[in-house]
């Protein structure tokens, strides 16, 4: 099912001030509350879009650690250029698998569910599922809203599909933290590296479970991705602090998903 497409432009979800209360007041709907009892946080490292140098650099830093990571595809951008550089393909995808790293769910189109119907949202879904499938991965039961964004259309059509479903506001995933909309924190621009620790700290106070995100990891990476030395740093820092290092689904199996 591999398609070949013309390069990806950057793309801006709504920011209306419709769609900023939109995005402010969903947070607190269609909740699904999380049950977190944990002896010692754990923090997964997910990769966004499965550009080339995250499915490359980013899994040689885990790999080498004997760690693994959480790659969310949306098939439809498989080998295409984007701001990021080369999206990974089937192929990557199906490597990293066999590896021991979770392939997720990022729809296939990289759709906007704060904009799209609950049938679209579906739909795109279940399309990428058939490509996820297609490249022998397995059946995701992890997922994440492009742009972090979402309305109440897509968030109850989608709560009954994954174990958790991911958004992009800062957070932790402690008791009371909405899986139908989990918080997730950022490695990427300049303050990247220094705002994830920030959280790995707070995440190592309360026993918590952190969830970062990046997207490429190169030595000059996009704004939207991290370097390969902070990577590390991190990742480093996390097993120094006695965080276990797990997978999005591997956390979700150990918070009773």
């Amino acid at each position: 099912m591999q398609t070949s497409h013309e390069k990806v432009d950057a793309y801006e979800p709504d920011r209306s001030l419709k769609g900023k209360l939109r995005r402010r007041l969903i947070r607190l709907a269609h909740r699904r509350p999380a049950r977190v009892r944990l002896e010692r946080p754990m923090v997964s490292f997910s990769f966004d879009d499965a550009p080339v140098t995250a499915c490359e650099a980013g899994a040689r830093v885990l790999e080498q650690r004997g760690l693994r990571g959480t790659y969310y595809f949306a098939a439809g951008l498989a080998g295409r250029d984007g701001p990021m550089g080369r999206f990974a393909t089937g192929q990557d995808a199906a490597r990293l698998h066999a590896a021991g790293h979770e392939i997720a769910c990022h729809t296939f189109s990289h759709l906007d569910c704060g904009q799209a119907s609950r049938q679209v949202a579906l739909d795109d879904v279940d399309l990428n599922g058939r490509h996820l499938a297609d490249w022998g991965t397995g059946e995701p039961v992890s997922f994440a809203y492009p742009y972090g964004d979402v309305a109440a259309a897509a968030k109850t059509a989608l709560a009954g599909r994954f174990k958790t479903l991911r958004a992009l506001h800062h957070g932790l995933i402690a008791d009371g933290a909405d899986l139908n909309q989990a918080p997730a924190v950022g490695i990427e621009g300049e303050d990247g590296e220094a705002v994830a620790l920030d959280w790995l700290d707070k995440a190592h106070r309360r026993k918590a479970w952190l969830i970062l995100y990046t997207h490429d990891v190169a030595p000059e990476p996009s704004p939207w991705g991290c370097t390969t030395a902070a990577l590390e740093r991190l990742v480093d820092g996390a097993v120094l602090a006695g965080f276990d290092v797990v997978t999005v689904a591997e956390g979700a199996r150990r918070i009773g998903l």
